[in-house]
């Protein structure tokens, strides 16, 4: 296969992998594709839970024709016994001749592993095409299994002079309805959406995917240091509906505990700061431990300063209206408490174009 031919090929593995976003963690969303001469025998990607993988789809597309075939795979195939058999034996045994894979799996149970028995098999592999999309979109994975918590997204919706509501608290509506539908093609690529105790409150939102037809629904998460949120509110209402976990600090009442608890929710105690709110790098901790990937922050101002302020933005979504509010607005995030602007959070911009009437610009940190 000639170059082009690989990174075409490895585009398609990228576009079918992304149809697992915010469906199958723990586990990486892979896609695969099996391609004899010029044609394509089989694809695959990770399905909803995590199973089967990828790899396995693929192959039981292309049954035998996968013999002699190339398989393209976003991700270097597992190599570990778990609940299904190593995807690398699985290629081997189909007899694939040649893999190309866009990186290596850095999980210690992997981390060349997969490689090498392919090779042992017999098997050319070659690594690198479309490694930089890939880091991309496997960016939740590879920072759970390298630095023990999820990517954060943090979306923010402001006017103009960065405001997102009048100083009287109206917030309904800044952005328009296609940028309201694109936040929720959003949460729906994400593991879990998380806001602050705050914004529950104010807004006493459902944080669901709706208008996207039957999706998986995201994790939703409340970081709620004294655990204010009550079970009557419409999160606690509607946990038939989805899960919610509530993240909240070492003085939440037991009592306040129990009755979410008893209400069906998952609470998960974590470490206070300094400042008497949530250490939110233990959160994120706390997350990664349970499996989440991916998780979609949509504010308050307090939460969005504590995860800028730490250094656990990963990606920024921006929705930006045609309109502005003034200095007596209230601002999209709290007080990061700078003195320069060498201190400032930075993110290179990674894509922006027009959502109705809006702009949605996507930042991105160094991964």
């Amino acid at each position: 296969m000639s170059q082009a031919a690989d990174a075409r090929w490895m585009a398609l593995a990228l576009s079918l992998g992304a149809r697992g976003m915010g469906k199958v963690w723990p586990n990486p969303a892979v896609g695969c594709v099996v391609v004899a001469g010029n044609r394509l025998v089989g694809r695959g990607w990770t399905q909803p839970g995590g199973r089967p993988h990828a790899e396995t789809v693929a192959l039981a597309q292309a049954g035998a024709a996968a013999r002699g075939a190339t398989a393209y795979v976003t991700l270097e195939p597992c190599a570990h016994h778990g609940v299904t058999p190593p995807c690398a034996e699985a290629l081997a045994a189909a007899g694939v001749a040649r893999v190309v894979t866009a990186l290596e799996d850095p999980d210690p149970r992997v981390a060349g592993g997969g490689h090498a028995v392919l090779r042992a098999a017999g098997i050319a592999v070659e690594t690198g095409p479309g490694e930089a999309a890939a880091r991309h979109d496997h960016r939740g994975f590879l920072t759970r299994v390298t630095q023990g918590r999820p990517m954060l997204t943090l979306k923010l919706a402001t006017t103009l002079d960065g405001r997102i509501a009048t100083a009287a608290g109206e917030s309904r509506w800044i952005t328009g309805s296609e940028a309201r539908r694109m936040v929720h093609a959003l949460r729906a690529r994400h593991d879990a959406v998380m806001v602050g105790a705050g914004t529950a409150r104010a807004d006493d939102p459902l944080l669901t995917v709706r208008g996207m037809g039957p999706v998986r629904q995201p994790v939703r998460i409340v970081c709620d240091t004294r655990l204010s949120l009550t079970p009557e509110s419409r999160l606690g209402r509607s946990l038939d509906d989805a899960p919610l976990w509530i993240c909240h600090g070492p003085e939440a009442p037991d009592a306040a505990v129990r009755a979410w608890r008893d209400a069906g929710a998952t609470t998960l105690a974590c470490a206070a700061g300094a400042d008497g709110w949530l250490d939110m790098g233990d959160v994120l901790g706390k997350l990664g431990d349970a499996g989440l990937t991916r998780v979609f922050c949509e504010g308050g101002g307090t939460l969005a300063a504590s995860l800028l302020g730490g250094g656990l933005v990963d990606e920024l979504i921006g929705f930006t209206a045609g309109m502005a509010l003034g200095a007596d607005g209230r601002p999209a995030t709290g007080p990061l408490g700078l003195s320069t602007l060498g201190e400032a959070p930075r993110f290179q911009l990674h894509a922006s174009r027009a959502i109705g009437g809006d702009i949605m610009h996507h930042w991105v940190t160094q991964s």
